[in-house]
């Protein structure tokens, strides 16, 4: 897109947004922390799956103050099923950091906002702009999309040079007044309009400024991105009881699911075939050593409750979740925290989706 059509691009997107914007709770309230919880949450997250999700979290936590003042658990809970656990532990951290440096006020210093844990270039540009106008570019998934088709970008737009063009592309193309209704507008348009598949072009107030319209090109671009094969493995959990009570253990930080709650579970070696796995399962020594390195007790499988799959990552998982028996301490401290909870406690605790999963069909 040529500099001399800018004007025209911003006037155009201006008047489609006014009358095609969502309203989202997020949306005109112009409070940097309901706009940062928001992006947080829609990182990697639908609009329509965060909604329900931001509307409780702001319920229960409606500062900063009381966000950093919120056990972790607490705050885990209320994620629970968002996916992406990381994303609420930092959340949580910057919620302290934020008490702490600027006395619970959200700063409005773009290096200050960018050196808060789990904020990155595009969050603090966002925050920036939407809730105190200023002038910052924004580069998210719609909008990375949105102008590699504008400008027709054949290149890897994630990295390298293509992306430092298309970041330099969404500064110039920025208003001097109201960065962040704009960049809004930008945002919308690559979710409802501009979309990964089947893009809307016969509706798209910039069809006329699209370089991929106009060389027919608008399917092909961006180039997709080659997806890593997922690797398959085998899983099993133990529901282990004693007087009433259920072992629970909570991954430690830098682990998949840090600070969720889970039945003891680690891989195993035997095949993904029940009745494979069932008659060897006994016999999986290093599943059962496993077990004892995270949980600090001999714990031994018995009677297969259920299976099912899912995915984590880069992972495809079969998990097979039995009952299991508590023979006692092991050798060595225990990796994970671990923790023999109640009925009502197994509601109230944050766990991962799987053992969720698991606990309803429990009950």
């Amino acid at each position: 897109m040529q500099p001399c059509h800018f004007a025209p691009f911003r006037r155009r997107l201006t008047q489609w947004f006014h009358k095609h914007a969502r309203s989202l709770p997020w949306r005109n309230v112009n409070d940097p922390y309901l706009v940062w919880i928001s992006e947080i949450m829609l990182q990697q997250t639908t609009t329509q799956t965060v909604q329900g999700y931001f509307a409780r979290f702001i319920n229960a936590f409606p500062t900063i103050q009381a966000l950093a003042e919120a056990d972790i658990d607490s705050v885990n809970r209320l994620w629970e099923g968002l996916g992406y656990y990381r994303r609420c532990s930092l959340l949580h951290q910057a919620a302290n950091q934020i008490v702490a440096q600027f006395n619970g006020q959200f700063p409005d210093n773009f290096q200050d906002v960018r050196n808060l844990p789990g904020i990155g270039r595009y969050t603090a540009g966002a925050i920036l702009s939407i809730t105190f106008d200023q002038r910052l570019p924004i580069l998210e998934a719609n909008t990375l999309r949105l102008h590699a088709r504008l400008l027709a970008e054949r290149d890897n737009i994630l990295q390298g040079p293509a992306n430092a063009r298309l970041w330099q592309f969404a500064e110039d193309i920025l208003p001097r007044r109201n960065s962040g209704n704009f960049n809004q507008a930008l945002m919308e348009l690559g979710s409802l309009v501009c979309t990964p598949k089947l893009p809307k072009c016969n509706e798209c107030p910039a069809i006329m400024f699209c370089e991929s319209a106009r060389q027919g090109l608008q399917h092909e671009i961006p180039t997709p991105q080659a997806k890593p094969q997922k690797e398959c493995r085998t899983e099993a959990a133990l529901r282990v009881r004693k007087r009433g009570k259920t072992l629970l253990i909570r991954y430690p930080q830098g682990w998949r699911w840090a600070g969720l709650w889970d039945f003891p579970r680690a891989q195993t070696q035997a095949e993904s075939c029940k009745t494979f796995f069932t008659d060897t399962i006994l016999q999986d020594r290093l599943l059962q050593d496993r077990l004892s390195e995270l949980t600090g007790r001999q714990l031994i499988p018995q009677n297969l409750i259920c299976s099912l799959k899912h995915t984590v990552t880069k992972y495809r998982i079969t998990l097979f979740f039995y009952d299991g028996i508590d023979a006692g301490r092991a050798d060595g401290n225990p990796q994970c925290e671990t923790r023999w909870v109640s009925t009502s406690e197994l509601q109230k605790l944050p766990l991962n989706s799987t053992a969720r999963k698991l606990v309803q069909r429990d009950d």
